[in-house]
């Protein structure tokens, strides 16, 4: 069931941006700049994008090449940059563990302690199912600021079973980076508030904008990243560039729309089993 949110809002800043594919130096230096501006404006947490340490469009030989281990050199530097600001991040990176390589998206907190490890269970097309191996754990949670966040990694959260089971797990926050390309925008803009609202809880979805990649591997990332509430409201919308926004998980809301919306409560799970 869903935790009881804490007094305090939660000030999460979104970072829309796809790094400097195939750089993972330059994209910590991304990463450390719009770390600093979050915190300064009061962010306790900072989402990024989909591989962001590496890019996403970088070709298999890229993406196996600078895989890491979840308590690697980029993890390492990822958790001086939470410590240095003091919030919290979540990043996307090429997680690899012996010769399996994931995708994956790790939260550490303010003191630079890794909290949770999420690898994406709902592999999108060739270039994925070519790169990665599917994570197989679908709920990943862990607390923050009194809140009980989940992770999520972009096509993933596509599938109403996934967000469901967070809601049913107690997620409050869901926080999904994304690599969210044309032409399927409409999820940015129509799926992810109507996931937030259907299983009652804020969805940070956070995606790389422009063009990245090569030949087949080419892709248009389409921006649009937002902060979707509890109502079905999307609280904060970032355009189609670069773009650091910022917007707040509020509690009080998050409360009263458990209370008044009775999707949860009026479920009947035995009516909803059917073949795979």
């Amino acid at each position: 069931m869903p935790s009881s949110p804490p007094a305090q809002p939660l000030r999460i800043a979104l970072l829309q941006s796809s790094g400097r594919p195939g750089s993972v130096a330059a994209n910590l230096k991304v990463l450390d700049e719009a770390a600093g501006r979050a915190a300064a404006a009061g962010a306790g947490l900072l989402v990024t994008s989909e591989m962001f340490l590496t890019g996403y469009a970088i070709g298999e030989e890229q993406v196996h090449r600078l895989a890491e281990s979840a308590d690697g050199e980029g993890a390492d530097a990822v958790a001086d940059i939470a410590s240095r600001h003091g919030l919290a991040l979540v990043y996307g990176y090429p997680e690899r563990e012996g010769e399996a390589v994931f995708n994956s998206a790790q939260l550490i907190d303010a003191t630079g302690s890794r909290l949770a490890n999420y690898r994406k269970t709902h592999l999108f097309g060739g270039f994925e199912q070519d790169c990665f191996v599917p994570g197989e754990q679908p709920v990943v949670q862990a607390e923050l600021g009194g809140l009980r966040v989940g992770l999520l990694i972009c096509y993933d959260v596509e599938f109403p079973e996934n967000v469901r089971a967070h809601a049913l797990a107690g997620t409050d926050v869901l926080l999904v980076p994304t690599a969210q390309m044309h032409p399927f925008q409409f999820v940015a803009e129509s799926v992810v508030p109507v996931r937030a609202f259907e299983s009652q809880m804020y969805i940070a979805y956070v995606n790389r904008t422009g063009p990245e990649g090569e030949g087949e591997d080419a892709f248009e990332f389409v921006g649009l990243s937002c902060l979707a509430s509890p109502d079905g409201a999307t609280r904060v919308r970032a355009g189609r560039g670069e773009e650091l926004v910022l917007g707040e998980v509020d509690a009080a809301l998050l409360r009263a729309s458990r209370e008044t919306n009775p999707y949860l409560r009026d479920r009947r799970p035995g009516l909803y089993g059917s073949p795979a």
